[in-house]
C-alpha cells in the first residue's frame, strides 16, 4: 500500500525484531523517537502512523502524544504495543504475542486504509454540498455483544455507557445480528468452547463483509492465527475491556462514516452521512415525484413511519441505518426532524407493506445504551396511496395514525 510518510516508532529501548523486520522488509519505512520528543516528532516527520511501545518511563509523555496526534489531519493511526493500563481514545491497543510482524503489518494496513479514506473526503469535500458530521463518531457506532457467562451484564453497561450495545446469548443469534445491522465491533465474551470460539473467528475471517471489524475477545487465549487485522485479545475487568476496545471501534466507525459521506458526495449531497438515508429535502422532492408517477400511471405506492420516544435520537439512528441496509433499492427513506424515520415502498400494497414494516421493526428490537433499556419497539404506522391522495395528504394522514397508536 503507498502512503505518504514514514512509521514512527517511539520507544525508551531499543527496536524488537518484529519492528526492525518493517523496516528491512522495505514494507514500512520506520522512524526512531524516544518518549520524550515524541510528540515534536510527530509535528517534524509527518508520519502516516504511530507505533508506540508501552515500557516504563512513558505515562507522563503519553496523554500529550495522543493529543498531537489527534490533531492531525488526515486521520494519523496511533498503535499502541503491549499496553498494560488504559489508553487514550486514540490509541489502538496490539498485543505483539510473539513478535509476529504479519499481524502487525496487517493492523498498519487496515489502519492507513482509514487514513487514505479520510484523505480523499477532504480533498472532495471543498467542491460538494456536504459536510462531515460533528462529535465523535463512536456516539454512533454499535456494537454485537456475544456471551452468557456472569460477565456479560457488566461487559453490556460497560459498553453501553459509551456506544449502542447489541446483545446476542448464542453464535447463532450474533450471525443474524452482522447479516442485517451495521456493526462496528464485535466482542467474544465466556460461555463460549475454545472450538467454538475459534469456528466464529474463521467464519468471520472468510467473509470479505467482517474482515476488518474490531473482534475483542476477552475470555479465550488464541491456539492460531485468523485474517482478521483488528482482532485484539483484552482480557480484565469490563470497564478495561471497554476502554481499550473503544478506540479499534471508533476507527471502524469514523471508516463507516467517511464512506456514507462519500457516497453522499457521489450523489450529490442528498443522503445523509450520517443515517444514510436521503436528506429531508431530497426526500421530499423524491417522494413528491414517486406520489405523482403512482397516481398517473395507477401503481400501487405504500408508506411506513416508525416512531421512537421523543428525544432518543440513538433509536432513530439506529433504525435508520437498519433500513438504509435491508430496504429494497426502489425504497427510500428519511430520518425526520420529529424523531421518526419514514420509509416509502414503491410498487407495494398495503398488505406487503404491513408486512415488511413489521419485519424491519423486529430488527430494531435489541439495542442498548447501558442504563435502560432503548423503547424496543417503535410505534408502526403504514398507509397506502389513495386516488385522492397528494404527497402532504398522505404523509399527514400516516402521522395522524401513528399518535393515535402511540395513545
Amino acid at each position: 500500500m503507498s502512503q505518504a510518510g514514514p512509521i514512527l516508532f517511539v520507544s525508551n529501548a531499543q527496536r524488537p525484531p518484529f519492528i526492525a523486520a518493517l523496516d528491512e522488509a522495505r514494507l514500512f519505512p520506520v522512524v526512531d523517537a524516544d518518549w520524550a520528543s515524541a510528540a515534536r516528532a510527530v509535528e517534524q516527520v509527518q508520519p502516516a502512523a504511530v507505533l508506540a511501545a508501552m515500557h516504563a518511563g512513558h505515562e507522563p509523555h503519553l496523554a500529550p502524544l495522543a493529543r498531537t496526534i489527534a490533531d492531525q489531519s488526515p486521520y494519523l493511526p496511533f498503535v499502541a504495543l503491549d499496553a498494560a493500563g488504559t489508553l487514550p481514545q486514540n490509541a489502538l491497543p496490539f498485543s505483539s504475542r510473539g513478535g509476529n510482524s504479519d499481524r502487525l503489518v496487517a493492523r498498519l494496513r487496515a489502519a492507513l486504509r482509514v487514513r487514505t479514506l479520510h484523505a480523499t473526503v477532504l480533498r472532495r469535500l471543498p467542491d460538494a454540498k456536504v459536510g462531515l458530521p460533528e462529535g465523535d463518531p463512536a456516539r454512533d457506532a454499535t456494537v454485537l455483544l456475544i456471551g452468557r457467562g456472569a460477565a456479560y451484564p457488566a461487559l453490556s453497561v460497560a459498553f453501553g455507557e459509551r456506544v449502542g450495545v447489541v446483545g446476542a446469548l448464542s453464535i447463532e443469534a450474533a450471525a443474524k445480528h452482522l447479516n442485517t445491522r451495521d456493526i462496528d465491533g464485535v466482542v467474544l465474551a465466556e460461555g463460549f468452547t475454545a472450538r467454538v470460539t475459534d469456528a466464529f473467528l474463521t467464519v468471520l475471517a472468510e467473509d470479505t463483509r467482517f474482515r476488518s471489524l474490531p473482534v475483542v475477545v476477552t475470555a479465550h487465549q488464541l491456539a492460531q492465527t485468523y485474517d482478521l487485522p483488528n482482532l485484539e485479545l483484552i482480557p480484565g475487568e469490563p470497564a478495561k475491556v471497554a476502554a481499550n476496545a473503544l478506540p479499534l471501534i471508533r476507527q471502524h466507525a469514523m471508516e463507516a462514516q467517511l464512506s456514507r459521506t462519500l457516497r453522499s458526495i457521489d450523489a450529490g449531497g442528498w443522503l445523509d452521512p450520517r443515517s444514510g438515508l436521503l436528506t429531508v429535502e431530497a426526500f421530499a422532492r423524491d417522494f413528491a415525484k414517486a406520489v405523482e408517477q403512482a397516481l398517473a400511471r395507477g401503481g400501487g405506492l405504500s408508506v411506513a413511519r416508525f416512531a421512537f420516544e421523543p428525544g432518543n435520537s440513538r433509536a432513530q439512528l439506529d433504525a435508520a441505518r437498519i433500513l438504509s441496509r435491508l430496504m429494497r433499492q426502489m425504497d427510500f427513506g428519511v430520518a425526520q426532524k420529529d424523531g421518526s424515520v419514514i420509509v416509502v415502498f414503491a410498487e407495494t400494497d398495503f398488505r406487503t407493506a404491513h408486512m415488511i414494516a413489521r419485519r424491519l421493526s423486529a430488527v430494531m428490537r435489541h439495542t442498548s445504551n447501558g442504563k435502560h433499556e432503548m423503547r424496543s419497539d417503535p410505534v408502526v404506522s403504514v398507509d397506502s396511496l389513495s386516488p385522492s391522495d397528494t404527497a402532504r395528504s398522505l404523509l399527514a394522514r400516516l402521522s395522524a395514525d401513528a399518535s393515535r397508536a402511540a395513545s
